[in-house]
């Protein structure tokens, strides 16, 4: 196959067709139940399977479109007959069920590298260990508004393979986590946007940071001189892992610190500059609507996107000057007595809430904690010292809070619902300050996920 034709090097599949080869699907969430009413479409013999219970909705999808499924268990019968098995990305490799897959040699792969075997749709690919939602939306909403037919998807919106199955895309933009990329091999991304590497996830890849970024840099496996590279020349894991690595594809970096070209850059005068081969383009950071030192990164990923297809510079800085925020990112909740409440639940690690925090531009009192994934808070000590000027704890163990920040704050109060966080925050600030939930953790200790977290909150800011 020739790979500088216009199509996409997502081979088509030898086990499609007739005969009704078996196709497990492990795990029933967006991903899975994507995937399942694809490989049903591509005529395999179709089983989904998932050790929890599985949500109504999708339920309800699965039945609907004749697929059988169980849930709450996994039946090795019906599971290790397969000629390959697709999973979801929360499924570490170390689960027993993954462990009999590989020791019998079946081919275990994620919802996209199956969904990319059936489009012939150009790939933008966003990955990176913060930013990636709102680079991946900023990037969608600027080819949209350019009039582009793209598609969304990955770790946001509607599932990948349900889209390839229902929808004539020719672009898509998708965000793509470590734990997906860890399960595509042949799948190749046209334009790779590498926004960072810190730790987070460490307990899936032995606790060494290098096992983790070996996954984001899957993201360029594939490439070749007709693709791109977009990655952050400010980001030293990034460069550290760029020295034992050769790339088939044309590098773009991005730097706040230095001038760099081709890529883009931060002038003296505090305007974007992208320069592409033939294209040029220069927007003064306060027109960006989004804010905050790392918007100015995920800005600029986004603009190299842009200017590598050519859009028009007036589309662009229409689009990058209207963005909406994403939900959960550092996210305006409300004004009340003149202290502002947001909602940053999605920083479910440490160097999240360090960006947060360090676009504040008051005094803050900061709702921090959840499950903890052996985070290191030592990155944090300066930036509470000098902003924070009380934290409330939100987890069932607040202990490693209390051990990183007794010396940094005076107050540190535990509470155990977002009801209670708020009230407590509310009364600890004063007007003019900054009411911040940033929790730097996981949140299924007490709630279902990060978005129930943030709704929580939002709910009991709006009964204050």
């Amino acid at each position: 196959m020739n790979h500088n034709n216009n199509k996409n090097a997502n081979q088509k599949h030898p086990l499609q067709g007739p005969g009704g080869a078996r196709l497990v699907v492990l795990g029933a969430g967006e991903s899975g139940v994507g995937a399942a009413y694809l490989a049903q479409q591509q005529g395999f013999d179709v089983f989904v399977s998932d050790f929890g219970g599985i949500a109504d909705s999708y339920k309800k999808q699965l039945e609907d479109w004749k697929i059988p499924f169980e849930e709450k268990q996994h039946t090795e019968e019906l599971i290790l007959n397969a000629v390959e098995v697709i999973k979801s990305p929360g499924i570490p490799d170390k689960a027993p069920i993954i462990k009999k897959l590989h020791g019998k040699g079946i081919s275990v792969i994620s919802e996209i590298e199956f969904a990319g075997r059936y489009t012939d749709a150009k790939i933008i690919g966003i990955t990176g260990s913060n930013g990636k939602t709102t680079t991946t939306s900023l990037t969608y909403h600027i080819l949209k508004d350019a009039g582009m037919n793209v598609g969304l998807a990955g770790n946001i919106g509607k599932s990948f393979a349900y889209q390839v199955a229902t929808e004539r895309f020719d672009w898509y933009v998708l965000e793509l986590s470590s734990f997906m990329l860890d399960d595509m091999f042949k799948f190749k991304v046209n334009i790779a946007v590498l926004l960072n590497i810190t730790p987070d996830h460490l307990d899936r890849y032995d606790y060494k940071l290098e096992n983790y970024a070996a996954s984001k840099f899957r993201i360029t496996q594939n490439q070749t001189a007709a693709d791109y590279f977009i990655y952050c020349a400010d980001d030293p894991e990034t460069l550290k892992g760029m020295r034992e690595r050769t790339f088939g594809a044309q590098l773009l970096p991005f730097s706040i610190q230095q001038k760099i070209e081709p890529g883009a850059y931060l002038d003296e005068n505090d305007n974007i500059v992208i320069n592409t081969k033939q294209e040029h383009f220069t927007m003064s950071i306060q027109e960006l609507a989004l804010q905050g030192k790392h918007n100015i990164y995920n800005s600029m990923a986004s603009g190299i996107v842009a200017k590598v297809l050519e859009l028009r510079n007036e589309t662009m800085r229409e689009s990058m000057g209207s963005f909406k925020s994403i939900e959960h990112r550092l996210e305006f909740v409300a004004n009340i007595s003149g202290i502002r409440f947001i909602n940053d639940s999605k920083a479910t690690n440490v160097n999240s809430t360090w960006y947060a925090l360090e676009s504040m531009t008051s005094d803050v009192v900061l709702i921090l904690g959840g499950v903890d994934k052996g985070n290191d808070y030592s990155m944090l000590n300066d930036l509470v010292r000098q902003k924070v000027k009380a934290i409330v704890c939100l987890g069932k163990d607040n202990k490693r809070i209390h051990d990183a920040f007794e010396d940094d704050v005076d107050l540190i109060v535990n509470t155990a619902s977002a009801q209670e966080a708020a009230q407590v925050a509310y009364h600890l600030a004063t007007k003019g300050d900054t009411v911040l939930l940033s929790p730097a953790c996981a949140s299924f200790d007490l709630f279902k996920n990060y978005e129930d977290r943030g709704r929580q909150f939002k709910e009991a800011v709006k009964e204050l």
